[in-house]
């Protein structure tokens, strides 16, 4: 079973909206997908709630209600959690993924607040023992500013693979609204953003994304 995570120390950096549409994106390979969201926001959930029958089924899963399970024959799980989870919280989370995605807004309080996260997931266990990979994205860029240079060169810096740069468009708004994914608009429409995701797929689909058994 593939299990990917997406988390940060900082609340609006996307990790939800990147969540449903990795799962609209599996789902609509015909891969059997949950979707457990552990922020009590339950943004996901609330995606989930709007997807049209039509479209890809996808299990949603509340990750705060007890006694939670993934159910069987699931082929992959895509784990939404909040920002701000750290110390043992944070560690027991960890375990239950083998990739980690970190999204970073181009802000400089983004910017900081990325670098201190990743220092300190570097250091939990699992993560200092290679048993689960971790990379990070570039969210809702605009490349020709400044601050995305900034952000760019800072995520380049880092001793972990960047592997995706996604531009800031409504595209996954219009998406959002509709409980689906960029891979679910129209090719005309969204044909930019899918090859923007591109190579953060194929990373996802490497051995590198995944811990070696």
């Amino acid at each position: 079973m593939r299990t990917i995570m997406l988390l940060n120390a900082k609340g609006g950096c996307g990790k939800s909206t990147l969540a449903s549409n990795l799962a609209s994106y599996y789902a609509g390979e015909g891969t059997a997908v949950a979707l457990v969201d552990y922020d009590p926001q339950a943004s996901s959930l609330e995606w989930l709630a709007a997807r049209p029958e039509h479209a890809a089924p996808i299990t949603g899963i509340d990750g705060t209600a007890e006694g939670a399970r993934i159910p069987r024959g699931t082929e992959v799980v895509i784990y939404d959690v909040p920002a701000g989870i750290k110390g043992k919280e944070l560690t027991a989370l960890v375990r239950r993924a083998e990739t980690l995605i970190i999204p970073v807004l181009p802000s400089p309080i983004d910017i900081r607040a990325a670098s201190h996260f990743i220092r300190d997931l570097l250091l939990v266990g699992k993560v200092s023992r290679k048993q689960t990979k971790l990379a990070v994205i570039a969210n809702r860029t605009r490349e020709n500013t400044l601050v995305y240079q900034r952000l760019e060169r800072f995520l380049n810096s880092l001793k972990i693979p960047f592997v995706a740069t996604l531009r800031d468009t409504q595209n996954y708004i219009r998406a959002e609204e509709q409980g689906l994914g960029i891979f679910e608009l129209p090719p005309s429409l969204a044909i930019h953003d899918r090859e923007q995701w591109e190579p953060l797929l194929k990373w996802l689909r490497s051995k590198r994304s995944q811990p070696q058994t």
